[in-house]
């Protein structure tokens, strides 16, 4: 049997987008190391995750899952616990789901790559007030543990479960969601930096992610495109 390897598939670049990724997330660990190589394994991790997920391939969510505990740890360790609670309880699950989902609607055309959606207007007016609710359910929650930077974290918690849900729909506009994500996440770790400079090398991890997650979008419309042709 011939075995699929998963790097074959990337692009040229994809490749220079992720070795880059790699690099600059490692530079900024050891130029402004702690010695907390959490932060360098999970940035790493979740960059990795985030190619994959922009060529709609399975493997690209088990490493969200992943991301999702290491970064849980890591925003337990400064209180954030509305990123804590929200990776735990809302990314992590819904990683596990949009896998699900994804090996359930494969493309034909293509090996390993799920099939992209259309949202409906009934699916649109449940995902605004599914993340209305969401949020303000979290919203106490984060309240009652005194979370820090509180308008910020529960901001956060808003475009997470939207960005979540996209994907689970398997809908483009989910790296959309994800980079309005990754925007506020840069602002509460630069929050964080402040006051500990050994978070630094979060902010250039969102910065990477930020970028990454632009490419997914412009990768999904084209393979949605491509698919709607019927081209592997």
């Amino acid at each position: 049997m011939k075995k699929f390897n998963l790097f074959a598939t990337l692009t040229k670049q994809e490749w220079i987008l992720w070795i880059s990724s790699i690099i600059i997330i490692t530079i900024a660990f050891f130029i402004k190391s702690s010695g907390n190589y959490l932060t360098l394994v999970a940035s790493l991790v979740g960059a990795t995750s985030l190619i994959f997920i922009a060529k709609g391939m399975v493997i690209g969510q088990l490493l969200m899952l992943l991301f999702s505990v290491l970064y849980a740890l890591i925003s337990w360790d400064f209180c954030y616990y509305g990123e804590m609670i929200t990776y735990l309880g809302m990314t992590a699950p819904m990683a596990v789901l949009s896998a699900i989902q994804w090996i359930k609607n494969p493309y034909e055309g293509e090996k390993g790559v799920v099939k992209t959606a259309k949202l409906s207007k009934k699916k649109v007016l449940c995902l605004i007030i599914m993340t209305v609710i969401v949020t303000w359910i979290f919203y106490y929650i984060l309240l009652y543990f005194n979370t820090a930077n509180m308008i910020f974290s529960t901001i956060s918690i808003a475009t997470s479960f939207l960005s979540a849900a996209l994907t689970f729909l398997r809908s483009p506009l989910y790296a959309l969601g994800y980079a309005a994500n990754d925007i506020i996440l840069i602002v509460l770790w630069v929050l964080a930096t402040i006051e500990n400079k050994d978070y630094l090398p979060m902010i250039i991890c969102f910065i990477i992610f930020l970028i990454n997650d632009f490419y997914g979008y412009i990768s999904w419309r084209t393979m949605e495109k491509r698919q709607e042709k019927g081209v592997s």
